[in-house]
């Protein structure tokens, strides 16, 4: 089984910004991590990695208001960093699925 590049930094324009609270940065983090763990476990099925970014996806949306609570947002860098960082792991495994479809459930 393929282990993801460990010295790679999820969402690091988003690491490297003061305007996201880092404590939201980590949890964005956390939420990507379960995606990259089922890739690693050698998961292809393409409906099953999808269900996993949905899942990722709308835990992300879940936390806007929190951001907004820090004097933050999801917004064009972190929407960005999201999907680079996404676009690097799809790329890393070999899966062939575009970033809209990737992050549809997105509401950022």
């Amino acid at each position: 089984m393929k282990k993801f590049d460990e010295d790679y930094i999820l969402v690091e324009d988003m690491v490297q910004d003061d305007y996201y609270p880092a404590f939201l940065v980590e949890k964005i983090q956390g939420l990507i991590s379960p995606v990259i763990r089922l890739l690693e476990n050698g998961e292809t099925d393409r409906n099953i990695i999808q269900g996993k970014l949905d899942e990722m996806t709308l835990a992300i949306n879940d936390l806007q208001e929190e951001f907004e609570e820090n004097d933050s947002e999801i917004e064009t860098v972190a929407r960005d960093s999201i999907a680079v960082t996404i676009g690097h792991i799809m790329d890393w495994f070999h899966i062939d699925i575009d970033m809209e479809t990737a992050l549809r459930e997105r509401d950022w």
